[in-house]
């Protein structure tokens, strides 16, 4: 039976797919724990697909009829892997030697731990850094720490607020605690979502550097800011907030949530696509008249209260740049 398992979402990936799974293989060291690869590919039409069958026999791919976005497509994969230790790794990525063993060994520190988050590196910059964890603030905002910096920033492994779903190791048994994550994400914020939660819960989120990957970036979408992409991240900023925070917690942090959202909106409408940032808001709020809310949990006060101090310092960090 296999250690871990390596997920690996792909549409229409003809030009990443099979430079990280070359990449994938490559990686290997002489510690490496069994390993299986699933490709879950979401209806590509380019060919990648069948690239991945013709060249790459071992893997196993899960063909799926029609593009049902990052979330479901990594639900699959994690519902089919085989492994304790799941890696949703993107198709648009090519990992460095000893990655696997690194976020193996990383992961179980503790049985704490929920998700490891590697040091991911600009493909097309490799002086510079993509992310090195994901933070959420009081501001509704989540970003990439470090993106841009020289690479040897973050050096150290510490505590994150959730780990990028482009590079990064869970452990499955947390996802029977907590669920998978949710599809209707479609994609953008699905990775803070599941860190969020897995928080809620007790459990941790670290980053290591020393697991590395170079990423392409944008690889699906096409580009950093788009109009799927603004009115996606948007809609989904708002069902975050609501599916994971109690009402006191939403109202101590309104203040904070009306100005970071105004701050979004001023950006995105300089950038020409305000309608988008708009409608992305409006789609949220209805999302939240759909879904049921979480109930308060007496017994994650203690979990509660210490998010809450972390969503401050984060909004500080950021704000300080």
């Amino acid at each position: 039976m296999a250690e871990v398992s390596i997920v690996i979402p792909n549409y229409n990936g003809m030009k990443y797919i099979e430079d990280c799974l070359q990449a994938v293989y490559a990686q290997r060291v002489e510690q490496e724990p069994d390993t299986e690869i699933l490709v879950v590919d979401n209806g590509s039409t380019d060919g990648s697909r069948e690239l991945v069958r013709e060249k790459f026999p071992n893997v196993r791919l899960i063909a799926l009829d029609d593009n049902y976005g990052f979330c479901r497509a990594v639900n699959e994969g994690i519902r089919h892997s085989q492994a304790p230790y799941v890696i949703l790794l993107n198709n648009d990525t090519q990992v460095c030697r000893g990655f696997v063993w690194e976020l193996v060994q990383g992961i179980k520190r503790s049985e704490k731990v929920f998700s490891c988050a590697a040091k991911m590196i600009q493909l097309y910059d490799k002086k510079k850094l993509d992310d090195a964890g994901n933070y959420y603030c009081a501001l509704g905002w989540a970003y990439a720490r470090g993106k841009g910096k020289p690479v040897q920033c973050y050096s150290r492994a510490e505590e994150i607020f959730a780990s990028c779903g482009g590079a990064a190791i869970y452990r499955k048994s947390v996802f029977e605690e907590i669920g998978l994550f949710d599809e209707e994400h479609f994609a953008y914020l699905e990775d803070v979502d599941i860190g969020y939660r897995a928080k809620r819960h007790g459990y941790h989120n670290l980053f290591l550097p020393r697991a590395k990957v170079y990423h392409a970036g944008s690889g699906t979408s096409g580009s950093r800011y788009n109009e799927f992409k603004v009115r996606y991240a948007s809609r989904n900023s708002v069902y975050l907030i609501y599916k994971n925070m109690p009402f006191f917690q939403i109202l101590l942090n309104l203040p904070l949530l009306t100005v970071g959202f105004c701050i979004k909106f001023l950006f995105f409408l300089k950038k020409g696509m305000g309608r988008e940032y708009a409608a992305g808001i409006k789609n949220g709020f209805a999302l939240c008249v759909k879904y049921s809310k979480e109930k308060f949990n007496w017994n994650y006060l203690g979990n509660y209260v210490r998010i809450q101090l972390e969503l401050w310092v984060n909004t500080i960090r950021r704000l300080a740049g």
